[in-house]
């Protein structure tokens, strides 16, 4: 299922998912619906759930339910509904018992320059999707690629995600996709259309802008992005984490419509 390396310009990939894992409920549902749009708009579906948020804004911010209860979520949706999943690592030491349980890794924008844990994840040998650092330009990404290729890693995405506007905002560069393709030539170019809608450091919480969720996912269709980035949950507002840049689940059959009417136009 993590066989990414047939992706064309047909197929793409789709990165879903709650922020963090609540409860096998709400997971389930979320993934059933990811694999059915899948299906239906020809995209690769992987479903997306943190087993730790490590960096959240305040200390006393929802980190997650117990660690080992969320990796068996994670292992149970792989296993049971035939779906892949992603989770990301923040520490080299996690990445071998992660790797158990998903079948792609993330990296997380702060931790994009970390050469241990990048290495790492290569050695696990699962594809892994890296976030582009708020503070990087997408020429400075090529150090990131050669960094997971050198140390034997199988597939690597590295993933748009905004970059710092001021202290409490992000903006994304038009011509951002089209310059990570280039300098990145050996990975796949995603794009996270929530987390790029993100406001840093508001009150001790991140806060975002969920109306332009569609807008953005437009854009990474237009520039031929591999994969779409999105988390959803059938009630957003209910989330312990991301509350205010996710997309309700039940918006995103029309999201992807449109999207892959754009990917086929292209």
């Amino acid at each position: 299922m993590a066989d990414i390396s047939a992706t064309n310009q047909e197929t793409k990939i789709l990165i879903a998912g709650p922020c963090v894992i609540q409860s096998w409920d709400t997971c389930q549902e979320i993934a059933i619906e990811i694999k059915r749009l899948g299906e239906l708009f020809n995209f690769q579906p992987v479903f997306k759930g943190s087993w730790d948020k490590a960096n959240r804004t305040s200390h006393e911010s929802f980190r997650g339910i117990d660690k080992n209860r969320a990796l068996e979520i994670l292992f149970r949706i792989r296993e049971h509904l035939g779906i892949s999943t992603i989770t990301d690592v923040h520490e080299a030491s996690q990445v071998e018992e992660v790797s158990k349980y998903v079948d792609f890794l993330q990296i997380p924008a702060f931790l994009c320059r970390q050469t241990d844990l990048i290495e790492a994840c290569a050695k696990s040998g699962n594809p892994t999707l890296i976030k582009k650092g708020q503070f990087l330009s997408p020429e400075s990404c090529s150090y990131i690629e050669d960094k997971f290729y050198s140390a034997g890693g199988s597939r690597m995405m590295i993933c748009e995600r905004g970059n710092s506007f001021g202290y409490k905002d992000l903006i994304v560069d038009a011509t951002s996709i089209p310059r990570l393709r280039n300098s990145c030539q050996r990975s796949l170019i995603a794009l996270d259309c929530t987390h790029s809608l993100q406001k840093p450091n508001v009150e001790g919480k991140t806060g975002g802008n969920a109306s332009l969720i569609e807008d953005m996912v437009r854009y990474g269709a237009v520039m031929g992005a591999d994969a779409l980035f999105i988390e959803t949950h059938p009630y957003p507002h209910l989330s312990p984490s991301d509350s205010e840049n996710m997309l309700e689940l039940s918006k995103l059959e029309e999201v992807l419509s449109n999207a892959r009417r754009i990917y086929n136009a292209g």
